[in-house]
């Protein structure tokens, strides 16, 4: 039986995320200057593919499909329906997700889920529409994510998780009404906090929404009492104190997880990342358009793998931005 990938620092690699797109049809303001729109491209789903297919035979368990907008590729049904074939090392099929901003997602969540798709990620930064079009900066999209989230638990996409970005003087005021939100629409909440991947560069610790104060504030809607979760998974998780309801809180910045981070990414452009916060880039099309067999490419990976990032530096004085902002490299 192949040898599970495992960085130098003795954590096992089990999750995949692969970047389809760095285009987006939102322009959401921690994210996007809105001027630069994609700088890398697409490659042929075949490619990701068989990325994809390396990788899960290293040991890889979850594939999850981000972007950019995923949606906004023609083919990502195909490309889930055949991502849907891959075995894991112990034979079993492999978890696929997809994050998406949901705009497309209405029409499209039946037969994501038909084709394989297990579970579905939607960003959504406000639950007021006024709110969320000054974030995304596209008028009239609020009802297209709410559609989709809708439909996505229709469709049997469950757990629906709906990720909100918290920045001050921006969305802060929207921690109790995602609390509701959740509540009301049988969704799993979860805030994340402001991390400096934005393209204008502008983070500083001043933006940044806490995990303690986002506890504090829901605790004036009502208590939220927390839940076991796995070492390896981004969320601290929460109920309410009356069992409806989850609430997650992704907390890098003030309560960093990277001694149990279990991913790897791999960007539209066929580069690999050991972390989100990484300064290189890892050129795996690069072989495989030289005509390198899959035992080369996994070779490749496992010595990527063991250069993994202990952790990242965000606030730290040597912090130095990672060489991509978020939309090019994959969420």
């Amino acid at each position: 039986m192949p040898v599970p990938l495992t960085d130098k620092f003795r954590r096992p690699i089990t999750d995949l995320r692969i970047s389809i797109t760095d285009r987006c049809n939102y322009r959401c303001v921690y994210c996007r200057t809105g001027n630069e729109g994609a700088l890398y491209g697409d490659l042929p789903f075949a490619d990701y593919l068989r990325m994809a297919r390396v990788f899960v035979s290293l040991g890889i368990k979850k594939v999850r499909i981000t972007g950019g907008e995923p949606l906004l590729r023609n083919g990502v049904i195909e490309f889930v329906r055949e991502l849907s074939k891959l075995r894991d090392i112990d034979g079993e099929p492999i978890e696929i997700a997809l994050t998406t901003n949901g705009h497309l997602l209405a029409d499209m969540a039946k037969p994501l889920k038909d084709a394989g798709l297990r579970r579905v990620t939607v960003s959504m930064d406000a639950v007021d529409p006024e709110r969320f079009a000054r974030i995304t900066r596209v008028p009239n999209g609020y009802d297209n994510v709410l559609a989709g989230i809708r439909a996505s638990r229709q469709a049997g996409l469950w757990p629906v998780k709906v990720n909100c970005v918290l920045m001050r003087g921006f969305n802060e005021d929207q921690i109790i009404p995602f609390g509701m939100f959740a509540r009301e629409e049988a969704v799993t909440v979860r805030f994340i906090e402001f991390m400096p991947l934005e393209e204008d560069r502008k983070w500083s610790p001043n933006t940044v929404i806490a995990l303690d104060e986002i506890l504090q504030r829901m605790a004036e809607y009502r208590p939220l009492v927390e839940i076991p979760h796995q070492r390896s998974e981004t969320a601290r998780r929460y109920c309410f104190d009356d069992g409806i309801g989850e609430i997650g809180i992704i907390a890098p910045v003030s309560h960093p997880f990277c001694g149990h981070c279990s991913r790897i990414r791999v960007t539209s452009d066929g580069k690999i990342r050991t972390c989100l916060f990484s300064v290189w880039d890892h050129d795996l099309h690069e072989l495989m358009r030289r005509g390198a067999s899959d035992e080369d490419l996994a070779d490749f990976i496992r010595g990527v793998v063991e250069k993994k990032e202990e952790r990242h530096h965000i606030g730290e004085p040597d912090f130095v931005p990672a060489s991509r902002t978020m939309v090019h490299i994959g969420g």
